[in-house]
C-alpha cells in the first residue's frame, strides 16, 4: 500500500500526550459513579421487569436508592446483602423493593466475606450471558465468513423496526456487509431504556431489546442466504449508554456507536456523567467483542474540514486511549473520519486522500470508519453521486476497514430503497475497479499530499499537548472540538452522578479489567 511519511517521533508524542489525557479523566472519574451505572449493575445480576405503567424496575429502584442517598455504596451491595440477610433470591428482594415491602436500609448487614463471596458468584453468573453470546456470534462468522474491506456500512431509518428489517434485507441482498439501525431521535436523552417493538418512531427506531431481536435475527437468515457474516450496528451513547452496552452485548449486536465526546458536545450531557458511563461501557463492550465506532466525523458538519482537520486527528488519540484503560484492544477501536472538506476547494480530492492515508497508518490494527460527505451535499443528485464517487475512490485507495456509504439523496430525505441501490451500485463498481490502486501508486516525497498529512499531525500533536497541559474537560470548555463549549458543571444528568463510598461495591468491575477485551 502506498504510504505517507509520518515521523515516529511525533506519533509516539502524540500517544503520549493522549495517554495522559485519559489517564487524568479516569482519576478524577474513579472515585464517582452514576445511576447509569449502577443501573446497569441492576441489570447484569438479572433483575428484569417494569411497572404497570411501563417503568423499568432498574429505573425504579435505583430511583429509590439515589433520593435516599444509598447510590455511594453501589446498588449491588444493598441488593444482594438483602438476598443475603433474607434468603430470597434478588428478583425477589427487587419485587419487595418496589412495592415499599422492604426497606434495604433497615436489613441487617452480612459477614463481608460472605457478601463479596455471593458478589463474585453472581458477577460470574451475569457475564456468562454475554460469554455464551459472543461465543455464538464467532462461531457464526467463522462459518460464513465476512465482506470484504472496505465493509459496505448502510443505514436504515424508517422508524418502524419491521420496514427497517425489509430494508436492510434489500440492502444485503444488494452487497450491503453491516446494517445500522439508526436510533429514534433524542433517545439519547431519556434516563430509561424503552421496551417493545417500535413502529412508529420519529427520525429513526427505538434502541429496544426486542428491537435488537428483531433485526438480529432476521440479518442471521440474510446472511446465511447471502452466505457472509452481516454485522448489526446500535448506538451505546447517551444517558443510558451503560445499560445500551449490555443489552448490546446480550443481543449479538457486532457494533456500537460509542465516542468519548459526543454526547458532551453535541447533546450537552454533563461530562462527569459522560465519561463515567463511558469507561464503564466500553469495558462490557470489551469482555463482550463488540467493536465501537467513534464519532469524529461529526466535528466536521459544525467545524470547517479543512482548517479543523487536526481536532479529528486528536480526537482519535484520545479515544483510542480512553478505549484502552477501558480494557479494550485496538482490533475493537473503529475510529472515525469523515470525507467532509468543501468541494470548490482547490484540490479537495488530494487533502482528503491525505487524511484518509494518515488515519489508516496512524491505526493499522482500528477498523476504522469512513464516513460520507454530507455537509455540503445539496439538492442536485447528480452532483452528489459523483460527491460519492469520489469518496468511494478515497475509501478504496487507502484501504479503510468500515465504509459508511453516502447517499445521492443525503440532505433532501431519508433514502427510499432506490436510493440505497444506487449508492451500493456506484461503491461496488468503485471499489471494483480501483480494487489494487493503492498498491500501484506511491506519493510524491513532498507533494500536496505529504505536506498535508505531515502538517494535520504536527497540528494534532500541537493540540494535544495543550490539552493535557490543561486538561480535557476544560478544553471542551473552551470549544476547542467542533467549535462548540460546554460547561464542566453543566449539561443533563450531573444529578446522576454520586461520590462513591468507602465501601463501595460494583461486582463487575474489577472482573471485567481482569478478562480484558474480547474476553
Amino acid at each position: 500500500m502506498a504510504e505517507v511519511f509520518l515521523d515516529d517521533k511525533i506519533v509516539s508524542k502524540a500517544r503520549e500526550a493522549a495517554l495522559q489525557i485519559a489517564k487524568d479523566v479516569v482519576k478524577e472519574i474513579n472515585s464517582k459513579t452514576t445511576i447509569a451505572v449502577e443501573r446497569a449493575v441492576v441489570r447484569l445480576l438479572g433483575i428484569e421487569g417494569e411497572t404497570s405503567d411501563g417503568v423499568p424496575w432498574v429505573n425504579v429502584i435505583t430511583d429509590k436508592m439515589l433520593a435516599h442517598k444509598l447510590l455511594d455504596r453501589g446498588a449491588a451491595y444493598w441488593l444482594v446483602n438483602a438476598a443475603i440477610m433474607t434468603e430470597r433470591s434478588l428478583q425477589e428482594v427487587a419485587e419487595d423493593v418496589i412495592f415499599g415491602k422492604l426497606d434495604l436500609t433497615k436489613v441487617p448487614k452480612s459477614n463481608r466475606q460472605q457478601l463479596n463471596r455471593m458478589m463474585d458468584l453472581l458477577a460470574e453468573e451475569g457475564l456468562e450471558k454475554i460469554t455464551t453470546v459472543r461465543s455464538q456470534r464467532a462461531a457464526l462468522r467463522a462459518q460464513l465468513g465476512k465482506g470484504e474491506e472496505p465493509l459496505k456500512y448502510v443505514i436504515v431509518a424508517t422508524g418502524n423496526i419491521y420496514e427497517d428489517v425489509v430494508q436492510a434485507k434489500a440492502a444485503v441482498s444488494q452487497g450491503a456487509d453491516i446494517i445500522a439501525v439508526i436510533r429514534h431521535t433524542a433517545q439519547s436523552l431519556l434516563d430509561y431504556v424503552p421496551s417493545g417493538t417500535e413502529t412508529e418512531g420519529v427520525g429513526g427506531t427505538l434502541a429496544t431489546k426486542e428491537n435488537f431481536q428483531v433485526m438480529r435475527q432476521a440479518l442471521d437468515k440474510a446472511g446465511r442466504e447471502a452466505g457472509r457474516y452481516i454485522y448489526l450496528t446500535n448506538y451505546c451513547s447517551g444517558l443510558c449508554m451503560p445499560e445500551m452496552a449490555i443489552l448490546g452485548a446480550i443481543e449479538g449486536l457486532d457494533i456500537m456507536l460509542n465516542d468519548s465526546m459526543y454526547g458532551v458536545i453535541f447533546r450537552d450531557i454533563n461530562m462527569s456523567r459522560t465519561f463515567i458511563d463511558q469507561h464503564f461501557s466500553r469495558a462490557i463492550l470489551g469482555f463482550a467483542d463488540v467493536n465501537i465506532n467513534t464519532g469524529e466525523d461529526n466535528y466536521l458538519t459544525t467545524a470547517d474540514a479543512y482548517d479543523k482537520a487536526h481536532t479529528v486527528t486528536a480526537s482519535q488519540f484520545i479515544n483510542e486511549q480512553f478505549a484502552i484503560l477501558s480494557g479494550m484492544v485496538p482490533e475493537q477501536i473503529g475510529l472515525g473520519h469523515a470525507f467532509e472538506i468543501c468541494p470548490d476547494k482547490a484540490d479537495s480530492f488530494l487533502y482528503e486522500l491525505a487524511q484518509a492515508q494518515m488515519v489508516r497508518q496512524l491505526f493499522p490494527k482500528s477498523p476504522v470508519k469512513y464516513m460520507p460527505p454530507t455537509k455540503y451535499m445539496t439538492g442536485n443528485i447528480f452532483q452528489g453521486n459523483v460527491q460519492n464517487a469520489l469518496f468511494n475512490a478515497a475509501s478504496a485507495i487507502t484501504h479503510q476497514s468500515v465504509h459508511l456509504l453516502g447517499m445521492p439523496t443525503e440532505a433532501i430525505h431519508t433514502p427510499h430503497l432506490q436510493d440505497r441501490y444506487l449508492s451500493i451500485a456506484n461503491t461496488n463498481y468503485v471499489f471494483h475497479a480501483l480494487k489494487h490502486f493503492g498498491d500501484e501508486i506511491e506519493f510524491a516525497a513532498d507533494g500536496i499530499i505529504q505536506r498535508r498529512a505531515a502538517e494535520v499531525l504536527a497540528n494534532a500533536l500541537d493540540m494535544l499537548e495543550e490539552v493535557a497541559n490543561i486538561g480535557l474537560m476544560t478544553a471542551i470548555s473552551k470549544g476547542m472540538f467542533a467549535d462548540i463549549a460546554r460547561q464542566v458543571d453543566g449539561g443533563k444528568g450531573l444529578d446522576g452522578v454520586v461520590e462513591k463510598a468507602d465501601d463501595y461495591l460494583n461486582p463487575f468491575e474489577n472482573m471485567l479489567k481482569e478478562k480484558g477485551g474480547k474476553g
